[in-house]
């Protein structure tokens, strides 16, 4: 282990101690500090902040999170930065609801308990942990590639805290994939399959519920960003809410649907939910919307000013879905999202 020294994070008064070894983002997850942050490699700016004194020292980062110019005016990113004395950061990002909700993060050998087919191109992968995990319903893992060191991939948990010993998740399958290939050939008997043991890390992630608004929900999703979502609708009824809520669910076809059932059954429990499903392709005999997800929210909402809009999907969805709800006066602070990459096969 290296020197230790003080982090001191303002505007929230937060003191935490920081090896030399460790990042700072790192060293918050260990004492159960929730900073923002996204990749946790350096690639999102997610966790940028600004280095009011003392000193860092970098580990590689993308360029297009930390450009020179703000490196040399003091920026900072607390997933790359190791602090070589105590350090005084302002947090640019940050939510003082979560950031004191996290829960320290751990390591766990998770057994596989399932992996079936819930469309053509995603997988349910459910995991048996060897004892409870705390976390917060919208978060997410990092597991390890099996075979591949010092390799993961990160997917958001769809089941619930209620069930502290199990880990759901719905993973898209990607051509060439390195963990969602191995579930592609489960069902040839190789790859991933019921009894292998699988290296867990977490919880991380601030796509969780702000319980302290009483504002209208707008879920947006498509693809595999359907797995935090269904944790938090979950984790709705399992706490009685009765906050209106609507979820806009994007897919290509009709076969491309999952969940359905159950979707139908919160709507029918959560007292002011309404499900919306949309078809890109469109298909004959559909009753439902048609078209991309963002032009059937764009026709069903008239006036998005106040609401809480939690979006999750591919990164041209999201993105579209930010512009639309801004276009609609939704102010930035109450539009959360995860942005689902092929390299990150969330």
């Amino acid at each position: 282990m290296g020197e230790k020294h003080i982090a001191r994070l303002e505007p929230v008064g937060i003191e935490l101690e920081v090896d030399e070894d460790e990042t700072i983002l790192d060293a918050a997850f260990r004492q159960g500090i929730m900073l923002m942050h996204g990749c946790k490699e350096g690639q999102c700016a997610a966790c940028k902040s600004f280095l009011l004194d003392g000193e860092v020292d970098l580990d590689r980062y993308s360029t297009f999170a930390l450009p020179d110019f703000e490196e040399s005016e003091g920026y900072t990113l607390l997933c790359r930065a190791h602090a070589m004395s105590d350090v005084e950061i302002e947090l640019i990002n940050y939510d003082e609801e979560i950031i004191r909700s996290g829960v320290p993060i751990v390591t766990a050998s998770a057994e596989v308990e399932v992996v079936e087919s819930l469309t053509h191109d995603i997988r349910r992968l459910v995991l048996k942990l060897p004892d409870p995990l705390v976390f917060n319903a919208g978060q997410y893992m990092d597991i390890a590639i099996p075979g591949v060191e010092g390799k993961h991939r990160s997917f958001s948990m769809a089941n619930t805290p209620g069930q502290p010993d199990r880990l759901e998740f719905m993973i898209k399958l990607y051509e060439g994939g390195h963990f969602s290939g191995l579930l592609s050939e489960s069902a040839n008997g190789s790859g991933i399959k019921v009894g292998d043991a699988l290296t867990c890390t977490g919880p991380y992630g601030v796509f969780t519920l702000r319980d302290s608004s009483p504002r209208r929900l707008v879920f947006i999703a498509g693809g595999a960003g359907m797995a935090p979502i269904m944790s938090l609708l979950r984790s709705m009824e399992e706490k009685g809410s009765t906050r209106p809520a609507t979820f806009y669910y994007g897919a290509r076809t009709a076969d491309d649907l999952f969940v359905l059932d159950e979707l139908e059954r919160l709507a029918g429990t959560l007292p002011d939910l309404t499900f919306v499903p949309a078809l890109s392709d469109g298909a004959a005999g559909w009753e439902g919307e048609a078209g991309l997800i963002t032009d059937v929210v764009d026709r069903m909402e008239e006036d998005l000013t106040d609401v809480d809009a939690y979006l999750c999907g591919p990164p041209p969805m999201v993105d579209a879905a930010i512009a639309l709800l801004e276009r609609r006066g939704c102010p930035e602070a109450r539009i959360y999202f995860d942005k689902f990459t092929t390299g990150a096969e969330s």
